[in-house]
């Protein structure tokens, strides 16, 4: 018996990273991306710095319904800065924030289960 879910055709599903980029929904992306249910967006970051949080934060302002925020740090997982956190608590957005390869794994679990998540994803080499 198949029990694996069914996505819509185009689904936003992180096939890999790595090579300062990504395949997702069969397409290759370079560089940093942000992910959502209905898309792809790039981000122009190579580290989680003040930078990166405004141009995220500006990202998040043209999409509506994101429960969950998953922030894919690079290699490693980072602290969110207090000033990234309040802001996403004040859209109403819960965060994580983790290492890159976890975020798409976790990105893919929740997109499967239909819940309102989007990815912030810096590319890893």
């Amino acid at each position: 018996m198949d029990i694996s879910p069914r996505l819509a055709p185009g689904s936003p599903v992180i096939k890999s990273y790595g090579g300062g980029g990504f395949r997702i929904a069969g397409v290759r992306h370079e560089g940093s991306q942000i992910v959502y249910a209905d898309g792809v967006v790039a981000w122009p970051a190579a580290i989680l710095d003040a930078d990166a949080e405004t141009a995220l934060l500006a990202a998040l302002d043209d999409v509506q319904g994101v429960e969950l925020l998953l922030i894919g740090c690079g290699p490693s997982a980072q602290m969110l800065s207090v000033e990234l956190r309040q802001a996403l608590r004040e859209r109403h957005i819960a965060v994580d924030g983790m290492d890159t390869g976890a975020a798409c794994r976790t990105f893919n679990v929740l997109l499967q289960e239909g819940r309102q998540a989007a990815a912030a994803l810096i590319a890893v080499g």
